[in-house]
């Protein structure tokens, strides 16, 4: 069975996004030593929410694949590469039809599409979206894998994806690892979820 993989910044102190949905404090540039494959390598689907898709991150890593098409020039194209040709799911319950490439549009409930996902033939599954999206994933308890990227800032307050989980999660870190830029990417494993 496929993974399901949530991949999210979050602050030290475990947002998402600032109040007003800032994220200005999130770093991106992170230097030679960051490895843009690590990110895709084991995925072939992308999951995404309705707003990730419509805010750009479709057209953005479409254009940039689009800028070194033919180069093949850098890990950043590789990437972009990948996002492009990895089949995207869009959550909707609005959308009619779909006007990105490789994109087909998922507007049943949330379990059952993740888990006809998770049954098909193919690598993992990754999920990229905001706190709302990111919130019912975890909700639904159908994230396999956690993959933090913890920016060296402390928010005080913001956008959780933690608020609804209706219990202690219990996590198995796989793996951690820093970066000069100060960015730590901790990974953890879902342990079965507790109740209140």
């Amino acid at each position: 069975m496929r993974k399901l993989k949530l991949q999210v910044q979050v602050s030290v102190d475990g947002y998402i996004a600032a109040s007003g949905g800032r994220t200005d404090w999130m770093i991106w540039n992170w230097g030679e030593e960051w490895n843009w494959d690590e990110m895709t390598e084991t995925v072939d689907s992308v999951l995404l929410s309705r707003n990730m898709a419509e805010e750009g991150f479709i057209g953005h890593w479409a254009n940039v694949a689009g800028k070194h098409a033919g180069k093949h020039d850098g890990d950043q194209y590789r990437f972009a590469e990948r996002i492009v040709s990895a089949q995207k799911v869009v959550f909707t319950r609005t959308l009619e039809k779909s006007v990105w490439k490789n994109t087909v549009l998922a507007k049943g409930e949330l379990e059952d599409e993740i888990g006809k996902l998770k049954n098909a033939d193919g690598k993992d599954i990754i999920a990229y979206g905001g706190a709302e999206f990111a919130s019912s994933l975890i909700k639904a308890g159908v994230i396999d894998e956690f993959q933090f990227f913890v920016n060296p800032s402390i928010l005080g307050e913001g956008l959780s994806i933690f608020k609804e989980i209706g219990g202690i999660m219990d996590l198995a870190l796989v793996s951690a690892k820093s970066y000069s830029c100060g960015v730590a990417v901790l990974v953890y494993e879902s342990r079965k979820k507790k109740g209140k």
